[in-house]
């Protein structure tokens, strides 16, 4: 049995969920999120807990029981506290800076690369070389910080580039030989 599976997941006060067959959305204090899972698992809500289970121990529905059981429990943390990424920008000359929704950012191109923030992304700049990502949907958080990064990845050399904040990025040592 899946141990993760297993679990039941605590409705926090204020938040709302419904199920629809295999359709469940969960409403709270920092908006609605809704996604429909295998029609297979069985979801319920029981009291102030939602439990998943499985009709038989098939490979299919063992695999898909943790993982329906996590993606509830993401859905429920989302709408109570959300989620964010933090990045680090390194680099001589390399900062970044919100402009209405946009964030803008100069990273030794010639040109500034402009990112826009989405209705269920908002984008906090701290300081001129941190961004902050924030989100009820930890999927779509994350790969808006994935694409942010994208613009200019570390690079190994110098370090220079936008990096998660607990990201370790490997230095290599540079040309040998150097300065001889």
């Amino acid at each position: 049995m899946s141990r993760i599976g297993r679990k039941p997941i605590n409705i926090p006060a204020g938040v709302e969920v419904k199920i629809d067959g295999s359709c469940v959305t969960v409403k709270g204090p920092k908006g609605t999120l809704s996604q429909t899972f295998q029609p297979s698992m069985n979801i319920a809500v029981e009291g102030a807990e939602i439990v998943v289970t499985r009709p038989n121990d098939e490979k299919q529905n063992r695999a898909l029981h943790g993982l329906t059981r996590t993606l509830i429990n993401n859905m429920v943390i989302g709408v109570t506290e959300g989620f964010k990424k933090e990045l680090d920008v390194n680099g001589v000359g390399y900062r970044v800076q919100k402009q209405g929704k946009n964030l803008v950012m100069n990273l030794g191109f010639s040109h500034q690369v402009v990112v826009s923030e989405t209705e269920d992304i908002k984008i906090e700049v701290p300081a001129p070389n941190k961004i902050i990502i924030l989100g009820a949907d930890k999927q779509k958080v994350g790969q808006f910080a994935a694409e942010v990064r994208e613009k200019r990845p570390p690079e190994p050399y110098k370090g220079k580039g936008i990096k998660y904040v607990d990201e370790v990025v490997r230095r290599k040592e540079g040309k040998t030989g150097k300065g001889k």
